[in-house]
């Protein structure tokens, strides 16, 4: 079971932000060429997105169904992979000071995928997940950014949005 952690320099809510549009996934996930939705409205539960994996002249589509969603919490996908089967990935966002720890858990969970899993499997996993948590890192701490930049002067933002939002 291929689990990686990374503390990304936003909040909760900005990362969240992220991964509640399903059209923004070829940004980040390593591999994929393009996602789109094709059921429901993601991330709700059932919802999907399809997706492309171009390899050379070779493209291949398939879907990456939502199985479990806490809103700004965790997102349970089952992404499914052909004939190599499928794979659960649950990713948990936790409130760490003013920053937000995610935490990404795959493993095979049906199909060729489950029985051929094996060590350098596993840590192919683990390098894929570094890249992806790197670039899931710098988009949201990117838009952050950008974001601040744009507040007007003075303006203090309240950590805790429920509490008054933005105030001058």
């Amino acid at each position: 079971m291929a689990v990686r952690h990374r503390l990304i320099r936003t909040s909760p809510r900005s990362v969240w932000a992220v991964l509640a549009d399903g059209t923004r996934y070829a940004e980040w996930v390593v591999g994929t060429a393009s996602s789109r939705p094709v059921r429901g409205h993601w991330p709700e539960l059932g919802s999907a997105i399809g997706f492309e994996v171009r390899l050379g002249p070779v493209s291949l589509s398939n879907e990456t169904v939502v199985r479990r969603c806490e809103p700004g919490e965790a997102l349970e996908l089952e992404a499914k992979a052909g004939p190599l089967g499928t794979a659960r990935i649950s990713i948990e966002l936790r409130p760490w000071g003013d920053q937000c720890l995610v935490l990404v858990d795959e493993h095979p969970l049906r199909g060729a995928g489950g029985t051929l899993h094996n060590v350098a499997v596993e840590a192919l996993i683990q390098i894929r997940h570094r890249t992806m948590l790197a670039r899931l890192a710098k988009i949201c701490e990117t838009e952050a950014a950008e974001a601040e930049q744009r507040r007007p002067l003075g303006q203090v933002v309240s950590p805790h949005p429920d509490e008054g939002g933005p105030r001058a």
